[in-house]
């Protein structure tokens, strides 16, 4: 059971880590976000992996 909200829609987790939308839907496409789709669309992202990347990226340098 999830105690915040896990699905958030791209901008928004974007803005939420100040981080493009383009350079997250780059990580969808990679397999590395999960994502939830309407058709070919993306309408919503894990921001549990929006974090795994964000902090793995800090850690690269």
């Amino acid at each position: 059971m999830a105690l915040g909200k896990t699905w958030y829609e791209v901008e928004a987790a974007a803005e939420k880590y100040g981080i493009k939308p383009s350079k997250l839907l780059f990580w969808i496409e990679e397999g590395l976000v999960r994502c939830e789709r309407e058709g070919k669309e993306v309408k919503s992202v894990n921001i549990d992996d929006v974090r795994l990347m964000v902090g793995d990226e800090q850690n690269d340098g």
